[in-house]
């Protein structure tokens, strides 16, 4: 069984956020979509929903109510949204989500926006 090397991987992943971010900051912010907001709020209820519960107050996952997520630096949910977190059981989006609509989706968490 193939097992990568942790420390290329790292590595790859560390390039590919810098690549992110460099698009990011050459580009400027783009808009979401109204079809694609409502395409990711419906993501958060099932995806999400189904480790973190539908009314996302926890489950497998940790709650993602306002209040859980009070105090928490963005940054750092963002990165985990991107990333996962190994070995848990949080897989990484980045790959189906852009950095841009992560930092989008954890606005609406932070302040409840997520019917």
């Amino acid at each position: 069984m193939f097992r990568p090397y942790y420390p290329v991987l790292r590595l790859f992943q560390r390039v590919g956020l810098l690549f992110s971010f460099a698009v990011v900051y050459n580009t400027g912010w783009a808009d979401i979509s109204p079809q694609r907001s409502q395409e990711l709020l419906k993501m958060v209820r099932h995806d999400c929903g189904s480790c973190h519960g539908y009314t996302l107050k926890g489950g497998l996952g940790p709650p993602l109510l306002p209040a859980d997520l009070a105090g928490k630096d963005p940054e750092f949910l963002e990165a985990t949204i991107a990333h996962g977190r190994s070995p848990q059981a949080m897989p990484p989006w980045l790959g189906l989500l852009t950095q841009e609509e992560i930092r989008w989706l954890v606005q609406r968490l932070i302040r409840g926006e997520v019917p």
